[in-house]
């Protein structure tokens, strides 16, 4: 089963440090945008389970899609609105978060479960029948078989010699 992971932010947060660092903040005062997804994976039998970590997420902001292989999550955390706030300190990330994964053919992807809880993202996907382990008779090939012939309506059947 293979499993490709994209954090399209990883650059920007690199950026962002780099930025607070430069202002000597040093990332310890300003909140920032969101730089990625935390992820979690494992095969348990025959289910392939990841969990994302979104916390402070509204659940109704989550989105998921596929398309191919590709399953694509977006949330969004919004900056709390609070008239009269004077700020002190605000180092909790905010914004859009996004993260795809590549899929491996090996899932059956139609089943795929989802679920979030206390800031955790579950998504399940069961391993295709095909692609599951199966055992297979081998045969002893040294001895002959007789095999059966049948005669197809309209055609003379084969003559054994």
């Amino acid at each position: 089963m293979a499993l490709t992971s994209h954090d399209p932010f990883a650059n920007a947060s690199s950026l962002f440090r780099a930025l607070d660092q430069l202002a000597g903040r040093a990332g310890t005062t300003t909140a920032h945008p969101v730089a990625g997804m935390p992820m979690d994976a494992y095969r348990i039998g025959d289910n392939f389970v990841a969990h994302f970590d979104l916390p402070g997420v509204d659940p109704g902001s989550i989105e998921m899609s596929l398309e191919g292989t590709t399953l694509t999550i977006s949330a969004e955390r919004s900056v709390p609105q609070l008239e009269g706030a004077q700020w002190q300190v605000a180092e909790r990330p905010f914004g859009s978060y996004t993260r795809q994964l590549v899929l491996g053919r090996s899932l059956d992807t139609d089943r795929l479960e989802a679920s979030y809880h206390d800031g955790v993202l579950t998504v399940s996907i069961p391993v295709a029948e095909k692609a599951k382990a199966r055992t297979i008779t081998v045969t002893r090939a040294d001895t002959p078989t007789r095999v059966q012939s049948h005669a197809i309506e309209g055609e003379q059947p084969a003559v054994e010699s």
